[in-house]
C-alpha cells in the first residue's frame, strides 16, 4: 500500500496532466497508440529494458504495448541509444519527451535497464519492495507533461547490498539499481584476504619459514613478510595465473589476511617506520605488483593495522584502496563517533581517487538481534561520497538480520542517492510492506533509536551481543514495550497471513532479545506468569525463522536450529536443582574482563549462550580453577559445567577438565578427568558449546574443585597463532 500523500501526489499530477495541453498520452480509454522501440543492434540489457517497460505498463493500465526494432512513423518509446541522441556518462540515465516521442535510456545498457525503473518508480508510482512484494498502480489513463526531462548521474557508481535479497534476486537488484555480486570483476578466487592463497603455509612454511610474519622472534603464517623478494616473485606470478585464466576479469586482490599479526622482521619494520604507518610496506609491495599489470585494478586492504595511510607513499592509478570501517561504533555517524576512521578517510583521498568503502550495517554475532544503526546509514553514505569514494559496498548480513528487507531496501535507495529523504523512504516502505501493522512497526524503530540515544556511552559494536544493552536500549520494561508494539501489529493483520509473517519475522529480533535476557536469571522467567513462556517464545521463534528460511544466527556459522537445540537444553538445565547454586566461590586462577570478574558467575543460576559476552566468566592464557563451598557435605553423583568455543575469537574448549572434593576444602581427591571431546583443529566447529559432565555413583562432599586446562597460546595454523588463548565457562552444576 502506498503512503496517501504519495497516491494524492499522483494523482494530482495526472489530473493536471490531462487537463492540460501541454501532455502527451500513453495510454487513454484502453487504447495506445505508443510502440516500444530498440534499435536493430540493441544489447540483451535493452531487450531486457523494454520488457520490463511493457511488462508494468500492462499491469498498470492492461495494455500490451508491442516492442519493435523497426524505426517506423508513430509514437514511439524509444528505449537505448538512438542515433542522434546526445552521447552520455556511462553512469548517467535519461528520459523524457520530445515532439511527443518518450525517450528513456543510460550511458550502458545496463543503465539502459536502471532508467527505465527509475521513470516507474518516478513518473508511474510503482514501488519495489522486495522480491515478492511490489505496489503497481492501477489506471486507465496514463499521461506525461510534454516538457518533462530527467537526468541523473548517481556519485556512486558501484553499489553493493551484501544481501542475499538481491544476489539471489538479479531482477530485484537491477529494480533497486545495484549489484547482483559481491565482487563484480574480480577473479573469483581473489576476492579478499589473498595472502594464504597466494603462498599457501602447507606448501611453504616447512621449508621456508622466512616467507612469513616475524612476530617476537617466531616466523609464523599469520601475514607474509612483504619484504621478501621470493615472496613478490611467487605472489606475481599467481596473480599473473590467475587473470591469465580469468581474462574477463579486471580486478584482483593482493590483500592481508583477516588478523593482525603483520610482519615485524627489520626490513618491513624500516617502511612502517618511514610512512608512520604499517601500510607502507603494504602499499610498497602492492605497487610493485601494480605495475607489472597495468591493465588490470590491484585491490588491496586498508584495513585494522593498515587502515591508516602511508606517510609519503601513494598507491598507483590501479590500485584500488577498500577502506573498512569494521572498528567503528554504529550507535552514531561515523563522522561522530568515530574520528579516527574520519581522518584516514580523508588522508587516503589525498593519496587517490580510487577508493572502495567496505562499510558494515549489521551485527555479526548475532544478526536477529535489535540493532539500531538505520538512522546512521545515511550520514555514512553522504561521508564517503564527500570524500571521493565511488565504489561502496555495505556488507549487510547477506542472511537475514533485523528488519532485514527495511535494510536492504533503504541501504539501496540511499547508494544510489546519499542526498533522498530517508525519512520518506523508510516510512513508504513500511506502509506499503507492513500495510496496517506499519505504525507499530515504525513505533518500535523510532523508540529503540530514541532510547539508544539517551544514552551517549554505549558502544555499538558489530560483534557486539544483545546483553551489552540490558541496562540501555533493551531494559526489561522497554523490550515489554517492543514486545506489546510487535504483538499489536500482529494482530491487526492477523487475517492477512503473508503481511502476518512479514511482521513475525521483524518481531524475531525482539524475541531473540527476551530469550537473551532471560539467561540472567532463567528460574525466574521460566516461572514468570505474566509473560510469554520461554518455551512458547521459543516455539514461536523456530516457526517464524523455518518460514522465513532463516537458518543462520551469526556469520560464525552458528545455525538457528543450533542455538534452539542449545536453548531447549538451557532450559532443561535451569529446570533441574543444583546443589552448588549460589554457593560461594573461591577463584585461585585471575579471570579477565567478563561477567565483572565475579566468581560467583559459577552459581548465580545466569546461563551463557553462543557469545562470551553474557554469563561467561573468562581465563586468557591462564586456568581455569575455581572451589564451590556448598555449605554443608552434599551427597553428589553429577557434576556439570558448559565450556564455549568461539575460533576466530582464540576462545577454544579446555585441553581437559578435572573434578576434585573434599571435606575440609585443603585436602582434594580426584573424581574425574573428562577430556576435550572436540579437540582443536583447522576443522573444528567455529562457535559451540560443550558441557563436561561426570555422572557416577554418589560421593559425599562439601568441597568442589573445578579445573579446565587452557591451552595457553593459539597453534601455529590458527590466524591469531602465538597469542593467548582463552577458555570460557558458564554455571557449574552439582546434583
Amino acid at each position: 500500500m502506498l503512503s496517501k500523500s504519495i497516491l494524492l501526489s499522483l494523482l494530482t499530477i495526472s489530473l493536471f496532466s490531462c487537463q492540460s495541453s501541454n501532455s502527451i498520452s500513453l495510454v487513454s480509454g484502453g487504447n495506445s497508440d505508443y510502440t516500444i522501440t530498440l534499435t536493430e543492434n540493441a544489447d540483451d540489457l535493452e531487450v531486457k529494458a523494454a520488457e520490463a517497460l511493457k511488462d508494468y505498463l500492462h499491469q498498470i493500465s492492461g495494455i500490451n504495448l508491442a516492442i519493435s526494432k523497426e524505426d517506423s512513423p508513430g509514437k514511439k518509446i524509444l528505449i537505448g541509444q538512438w542515433e542522434g541522441a546526445e552521447s552520455l556518462d556511462k553512469n548517467t540515465i535519461t528520459y523524457g519527451v520530445k515532439d511527443e516521442q518518450l525517450f528513456i535510456r543510460g550511458g550502458s545498457p545496463q543503465n539502459t535497464l536502471y532508467a527505465v525503473y527509475t521513470f516507474l518508480e518516478n513518473e508511474l508510482g510503482c514501488r519495489f519492495y522486495s522480491p515478492s512484494v511490489e505496489y503497481i498502480p492501477t489506471e486507465k489513463k496514463l499521461t506525461l507533461s510534454s516538457s518533462l526531462q530527467y537526468s541523473y548521474a548517481p556519485p556512486i557508481t558501484t553499489r553493493t547490498v551484501h544481501s542475499r535479497l538481491f544476489y539471489e534476486h538479479p531482477d530485484f537488484a537491477d529494480k533497486l539499481r545495484v549489484t547482483t555480486e559481491a565482487f563484480p570483476s574480480y577473479v573469483p578466487t581473489a576476492r579478499v584476504h589473498t595472502f594464504h592463497r597466494f603462498v599457501p603455509a602447507d606448501l611453504y612454511y616447512q621449508g621456508h619459514p622466512e616467507y612469513y610474519a616475524l612476530r617476537n622472534g617466531k616466523r609464523i603464517p599469520t601475514q607474509l613478510c612483504l619484504t621478501n623478494e621470493a615472496v613478490f616473485q611467487i605472489v606475481k606470478d599467481t596473480v599473473a595465473s590467475l587473470l591469465e585464466s580469468h581474462p574477463e576479469a579486471g580486478v584482483i586482490s593482493v590483500s592481508q589476511d583477516d588478523n593482525t599479526q603483520y610482519c615485524q622482521c627489520a626490513n618491513c619494520e624500516a617502511i612502517h617506520t618511514k610512512e608512520e604507518s604499517p601500510s607502507g610496506s603494504m602499499i610498497h609491495f602492492v605497487n610493485r605488483i601494480a605495475r607489472a599489470f597495468p591493465d588490470k585494478q590491484i585491490s588491496t586492504l586498508a584495513y585494522q593495522y593498515t587502515r591508516k595511510a602511508p606517510a609519503a607513499l601513494k598507491p598507483e592509478p590501479n590500485v584500488l584502496i577498500t577502506l573498512c570501517s569494521i572498528e567503528c561504533d554504529r550507535s552514531a555517524p561515523i563522522e561522530e563517533k568515530c574520528s579516527d576512521f574520519t581522518k584516514d578517510l580523508i588522508a587516503w583521498g589525498e593519496k587517490t581517487d580510487n577508493i572502495r568503502i567496505w562499510d558494515y550495517t549489521t551485527q555479526f554475532t548475532n544478526f536477529l538481534a535489535p540493532f539500531p544503526n538505520l538512522y546512521t546509514l545515511q550520514p555514512n553514505i553522504e561521508l564517503f561520497v564527500k570524500n571521493n569514494a565511488k565504489w561502496i559496498f555495505e556488507q549487510h548480513s547477506n542472511q537475514p538480520s533485523e528488519l532485514f528487507e527495511l535494510r536492504s531496501y533503504l541501504t539501496a535507495k540511499l547508494l544510489w542517492d546519499p542526498t533522498a529523504d530517508a525519512d520518506a523512504i523508510m516510512n513508504d516502505f513500511l506502509e506499503g510492506y507492513y500495510q496496517e501493522a506499519a505504525p507499530f512497526v515504525q513505533d518500535y524503530i523510532t523508540t529503540v533509536h530514541e532510547e539508544l540515544a539517551k544514552d551517549s556511552t554505549f558502544f555499538l559494536f558489530l560483534y557486539g551481543d544483545p546483553s551489552q544493552g540490558f541496562g540501555s536500549f533493551l531494559k526489561e520494561d522497554l523490550l515489554n514495550y517492543y514486545d506489546s508494539l510487535y504483538k499489536e501489529a500482529s494482530n491487526i493483520v492477523m487475517e492477512q497471513p503473508e503481511v502476518l509473517q512479514r511482521v513475525q519475522r521483524a518481531r524475531l529480533s525482539v524475541d531473540y532479545a527476551i530469550l537473551e535476557n532471560a539467561r540472567r536469571d532463567m528460574q525466574q522467567a521460566m516461572n514468570n506468569p505474566a509473560a510469554l513462556s520461554l518455551q512458547e517464545r521459543l516455539q514461536r521463534f523456530e516457526q517464524t525463522t523455518q518460514q522465513g528460511n532463516i537458518t543462520a544466527m551469526n556469520e560464525m556459522r552458528y545455525t538457528v536450529k543450533e542455538y534452539i537445540q542449545v536453548y531447549k537444553q538451557t532450559l532443561e538445565r535451569a529446570a533441574k536443582p543444583n546443589l552448588a547454586h549460589q554457593k560461594t566461590v573461591n577463584l585461585l586462577e585471575s579471570p579477565k574482563k567478563y561477567a565483572n570478574e565475579d566468581p560467583q558467575a559459577l552459581t548465580d543460576g545466569a546461563f551463557g549462550g553462543s557469545s562470551f559476552y553474557a554469563n561467561w566468566l573468562g581465563f586468557e592464557g591462564n586456568n581455569l580453577e575455581a572451589v564451590i563451598d556448598l555449605g554443608d557435605p552434599m551427597e553428589v553423583s553429577e557434576i556439570s559445567a558448559a565450556f564455549l568455543q568461539v575460533t576466530n575469537h582464540i576462545v577454544f574448549f579446555p585441553e581437559e577438565v578435572q573434578y576434585l572434593a573434599s571435606n575440609d576444602g585443603k585436602q582434594f581427591r580426584p573424581i574425574a578427568t573428562l577430556p576435550n571431546q572436540h579437540p582443536l583443529s583447522p576443522k573444528s566447529k567455529i562457535n559451540d558449546i560443550q558441557y563436561f559432565t561426570h555422572s557416577g555413583p554418589a560421593q559425599t562432599f562439601r568441597y568442589l574443585k573445578v579445573i579446565g586446562v587452557n591451552a595457553k597460546v593459539a597453534p601455529v595454523w590458527h590466524h591469531a597463532a602465538g597469542l593467548p588463548s582463552w577458555i570460557f565457562v558458564d554455571e557449574v552444576e552439582v546434583r
